[in-house]
């Protein structure tokens, strides 16, 4: 339950008289509520996708996303993010390299006509379950950091405190340390838009991303190891427990995935090398 008194009002969230039940009493007051606002994906000018979002840090979001899904194989391939606000939603205009456009393109005329499988840009079950680039390097962490890292993760999540409605998504060194984490009501869209942050050009830990690992506050699908891995992350930590397929995406791609991440506790289902376990 949140407290009645509310924190300064966070980017990503707006009041709302509510009426609240307490002690057998009503009481008037004032609420946040994160916002969950229509977000189209326009590349080169042409649409891929809508999704529900929490509308800040968007220019993370558009990146991490072209990353994640496969439409850019580096960040540098996207060449501008600009973004459009409308009484109807937001639009991310995005403009990425040709050869990335081309395969695009490509691809929206085998969706023309066709019964798509209900995942953004997915003609079949191919599409759906892609697979990436196996996450290499010999990163290695302590229970000792992972638990320092999922323990930090609360401490950056100024939408929770004023919301309650929102998951996050953290990047940590190899001592656990947390040096950067996004909101958002989606899980998924929190970890794009960590990753577009992670990978962005310019961004001083860009280099360091495959020696650390991300933390997340959900469960861990097969959508969140195969991000996690297309970023070049070789661990990712879940709060709550993982998928089959979540698995087998982790397996086949050399990320290490953790779930039930709380205090000192974890379980480890794929690549326990890269966690140092003492006697």
């Amino acid at each position: 339950m949140k407290p009645d008194h509310l924190p300064p009002q966070p980017d990503g969230s707006t009041p709302v008289p509510v009426r609240r039940w307490r002690q057998g009493q009503w009481h008037e007051a004032q609420d946040q509520v994160a916002q969950e606002r229509p977000v189209a994906l326009e590349y080169n000018g042409l649409s891929h996708a809508v999704m529900l979002a929490t509308p800040d840090n968007l220019a993370d979001f558009a990146l991490g996303f072209s990353l994640t899904e496969g439409l850019v194989d580096r960040a540098d391939q996207v060449y501008g993010i600009d973004i459009d606000d409308s009484p109807a939603g937001l639009t991310l205009r995005i403009e990425v390299a040709s050869a990335c456009f081309a395969r695009f393109k490509d691809q929206r005329r085998s969706l023309a006509g066709r019964t798509g499988c209900g995942l953004c840009g997915a003609e079949n079950l191919a599409q759906a379950v892609r697979q990436v680039k196996p996450v290499g390097g010999t990163a290695r962490f302590s229970p000792q950091a992972l638990s320092r890292g999922m323990g930090q993760l609360r401490a950056h999540q100024p939408l929770l405190s004023a919301t309650g409605a929102t998951h996050a998504a953290g990047w940590c060194d190899a001592s656990g340390q947390l040096h950067l984490a996004r909101e958002d009501v989606g899980r998924h869209n929190a970890l794009d838009k960590l990753i577009g942050a992670l990978l962005r050009p310019g961004q001083p830990l860009q280099a360091q991303a495959g020696s650390g690992f991300i933390v997340v506050t959900s469960r861990a699908s097969h959508e969140m190891a195969q991000k996690a891995a297309a970023a070049g992350v070789p661990l990712l930590a879940a709060v709550s427990g993982v998928t089959e397929l979540a698995v087998h995406t982790a397996q086949a791609a050399g990320l290490s995935l953790l779930g039930f991440a709380r205090g000192d506790d974890f379980s480890i289902y794929t690549h326990a090398q890269r966690v140092i376990l003492e006697a």
